[in-house]
């Protein structure tokens, strides 16, 4: 058996620098990519997109039960279109000083993101794929520098 949920006790470690990146993607026909980049009844939901992000970095210790609160310094949120492949990449970057590093935060940042522009795309495009939620890199704590190759 194994033991009961708990939250990781992180009061020895260092308070050090964090970062990390983590993106997310979301492919659909292209002729429905073209009309969400174009603005909706919804709005613009490029921007929706990168607000929801950063609204999911903010809470992702809500959504996570073995995640810490921690003290972000800073989120960026880039989202990148490619209408002619139908597909649109979430890219978040976060970073704290603290002792528990920002890998969680910054994916559920890229997940979220792509779900708000799933909402969109989904009247034109029910076919519409969420996929490659995946850490990009991370610095900082004591595991050190991360990269993902390509």
């Amino acid at each position: 058996m194994t033991e009961p949920a708990r939250i990781v006790d992180v009061g020895e470690k260092q308070i050090t620098d964090r970062e990390a990146t983590a993106e997310a993607t979301i492919t659909m026909s292209p002729e429905a990519c073209v009309r969400v980049l174009a603005g909706t009844k919804k709005g613009n939901a490029v921007e929706a997109a990168r607000i929801a992000a950063l609204q999911a970095v903010k809470r992702t210790p809500e959504l996570l039960p073995f995640c810490h609160p921690i003290a972000l310094t800073g989120a960026e949120v880039t989202v990148e279109p490619d209408a002619a492949s139908g597909r649109i990449r979430v890219v978040v970057t976060v970073r704290a000083t603290d002792r528990t590093g920002v890998e969680m935060e910054a994916l559920t940042g890229a997940a979220v993101g792509a779900l708000c522009l799933y909402d969109t795309a989904k009247a034109y495009d029910r076919d519409a794929v969420i996929g490659d939620v995946r850490l990009v890199a991370k610095s900082g704590g004591r595991s050190g520098a991360y990269r993902r190759d390509s």
